[in-house]
């Protein structure tokens, strides 16, 4: 059996544990930094599959490091497990994490026969907080040279548009008073983000392409018979680069500042977990899971015919800047829910999602065999992390 069939036999051994983490997060939905249910889930899986697994790296309660292999060539694969509010895991993180653990297990039943070393990282917060960037912070990327993961989606893609991102709450403080009795003794802090979303409209009008913002009110107020002393807003930012970004945050910065202004409320602004970069997929490894997926009977038509990316954001971005990256959307029949819809959430745990597991998983782990195997791509790699 050649190396990519081990592989493929391995993940195959492993399908009923691999199905089975999916459920187990996907039933457990948690919030970022609070993953404990589906962390340790993914974590014992590598442990069981005979990884040796450090637990709360960098000091995250739910961030974790497994390994296998002695090889000179690291390959990290992310295993993401956070869900969202409301709509639990609409994003298919549970899918993320079963075939960033298939793909470990697949590379694993192999790597000292192709100098390979295998990094699971556990990485928790994608959604806002960016667990991915506490993990570069402290090192665990050092001695990484690619770094992979997959993305259900509702179409096959090579990649997205990855929009730089950040996260934060303006909180605009005045005065109540009673709304019928008194309102002159008042400062209404919703009045202020009401400007501040008026200004914010008309701004939209000015954006090049690839700037947005959009936002929600968190809090406005607690009795409609009460002048709102308090509003908290949450917004996010996006661009095409972080150096787009800054100026545009200076532009919506203003906007709050001038609500402020108007309504003689004070104005704060609370940064929220770490800003994402925008993303560089490295060609090479993708050239090489293109033929990988494709060999598994996935189809990238649309990239073929140039359709718009989808754009979206993530911390796996920042990883692409330090190192050689892969990010690629694997198709799940989704009947025509998006990303972050309550539909989707129910289409992660069907059998086109079980499918996309195993086939995410052994792409992955093909494609990374293939750098291991592919000399001019692994010196490439391996130099640029010298």
């Amino acid at each position: 059996m050649s190396a990519h069939e081990r592989a493929d036999a391995a993940i195959d051994a492993s399908r009923d544990a691999l199905l089975a983490l999916s459920r187990t997060i996907h039933a457990n939905p948690e919030l970022g930094y609070e993953e404990f249910i589906s962390s340790a889930a993914t974590a014992d899986a590598a442990e069981n599959a005979g990884f040796t697994v450090e637990r709360e790296a960098a000091g995250l309660a739910t961030a974790f490091r497994a390994t296998a292999g002695s090889g000179r060539f690291t390959i990290a694969f992310c295993a993401e497990f956070d869900a969202l509010p409301d709509v639990g895991h609409a994003c298919g993180h549970n899918i993320i994490a079963a075939s960033s653990v298939g793909a470990a297990i697949g590379l694993a039943a192999v790597a000292n026969e192709i100098d390979a070393r295998v990094v699971l990282l556990g990485t928790p917060s994608e959604e806002g907080g960016g667990g991915k960037i506490d993990l570069i912070n402290a090192g665990y990327f050092d001695d990484v040279h690619a770094a992979m993961m997959i993305h259900p989606w509702p179409t096959e893609r090579l990649e997205a548009a990855c929009l730089a991102v950040d996260h934060f709450d303006v909180i605009f403080t005045g005065k109540d008073a009673h709304a019928s009795a008194a309102p002159w003794e008042g400062r209404n802090a919703l009045d202020a983000f009401t400007i501040a979303n008026v200004a914010l409209a008309l701004l939209r009008q000015q954006l090049p392409p690839g700037d947005q913002f959009h936002g929600i009110l968190a809090e406005g107020g607690s009795a409609a018979n009460i002048i709102p002393a308090s509003t908290v807003v949450r917004f996010m930012c996006r661009s095409v680069t972080s150096e787009r970004l800054a100026a545009l945050r200076v532009r919506v910065n203003k906007c709050f500042d001038a609500a402020a202004l108007a309504t003689g409320c004070d104005v704060r602004i609370e940064e929220l977990g770490h800003q994402f970069s925008h993303m560089v997929s490295d060609t090479g490894l993708l050239a090489h899971y293109r033929r990988e997926a494709e060999a598994l009977g996935r189809s990238f038509d649309l990239d073929d015919a140039g359709a718009p990316l989808p754009t979206i954001s993530t911390d796996m971005a920042n990883v692409s800047l330090v190192v050689p990256s892969i990010h690629p959307l694997l198709r799940i029949e989704t009947n025509g829910a998006v990303n972050h819809q309550p539909e989707f959430t129910a289409a992660c745990v069907t059998p086109s999602a079980d499918v996309a597991i195993v086939d995410g998983a052994r792409a992955l782990a093909r494609t990374a065999i293939d750098a291991a195997l592919d000399e001019p791509l692994r010196q490439r790699l391996m130099e640029a992390r010298a």
